[in-house]
């Protein structure tokens, strides 16, 4: 695999063969991880994302959780990698800016809408309610989701898809109400962002956490999900599309962006 940006770590000079060599077989090894987390992601994209690109920067969060990982943690690597290998994925598409501008506008109109919604009626709009405030017709709303599912299909990493320099949010851990990684450089605000976004997951509507849940928890593709709710592939977009709206307006009331 191609790398898409070096990773150069200062001690890699100072590398024995052997642990060079431990360090390119625990690549081979977990490649395939890399290639599983990429598809999940790339399964969403526009066509002409190249899919080798993003499997260089997995590559790459591979690399970075192989020379940062501690086993004393009694966590498994492949928790460990997956969250950096996203990582590196998701700041390779920021990079591209691959999402059009008119669809980021339409995403934070629908999540405006849904905080004023939301501070009037002291409770989770309706979609009917939203296409109201939005001025369309519910069959619109609809589109609408499924027009800015690709800006919120990331995952929670994303929640802040105008390039904020916070370090991104694990998905996981917000769903799952997993303890951080220890990290002395994490910031205040990049945990006050996990508090307020794991809030608003658990107010979510039942079939839109049960959405996140098996996307996040279980690693499910979004044909998977439709499977098990017994709903087409583009609903299940649609539903997590709208999941995302409400968890960016719980950010927008508390944070007023």
């Amino acid at each position: 695999m191609a790398f898409a940006r070096a990773y150069k770590p200062a001690e890699l000079s100072t590398m024995s063969k052997a642990e060079k060599a431990r360090r390119e077989e625990l690549v081979r090894r977990y490649a395939p991880l890399v290639k599983l987390v990429v598809s999940r992601i790339a399964g969403h994209l526009p066509e002409w994302v190249e899919y080798d690109d993003l499997l260089s920067a997995g590559v790459l969060g591979l690399l970075k959780a192989i020379d940062r990982f501690d086993p004393a943690r009694g966590v498994k690597f492949e928790t460990y990698a997956t969250p950096l290998i996203r990582g590196e994925v998701l700041e390779t598409l920021r990079e591209k800016d691959w999402v059009p501008r008119g669809v980021r506008r339409r995403a934070r109109e629908v999540a405006r809408a849904v905080a004023d919604l939301e501070g009037q009626l002291g409770r989770p709009p309706t979609a009917e309610e939203i296409a109201e405030r939005l001025g369309v017709s519910c069959e619109e709303y609809e589109t609408i989701l499924t027009d800015t599912a690709r800006a919120c299909l990331l995952s929670l990493e994303e929640v802040f898809a105008e390039g904020e320099d916070a370090p991104p949010v694990n998905g996981r851990q917000v769903v799952n109400h997993e303890a951080p990684e220890a990290d002395p450089l994490a910031s205040i605000e990049r945990e006050e962002l996990k508090r307020i976004i794991a809030g608003a997951v658990d107010r979510l509507p039942e079939r839109e956490k049960q959405v996140l849940a098996l996307y996040y928890q279980e690693g499910m593709t979004l044909k998977e999900i439709g499977a098990v709710l017994g709903v087409t592939e583009s609903r299940v977009c649609q539903i997590h599309s709208q999941a995302m709206a409400r968890v960016r307006a719980a950010v927008l009331r508390e944070i007023d962006l």
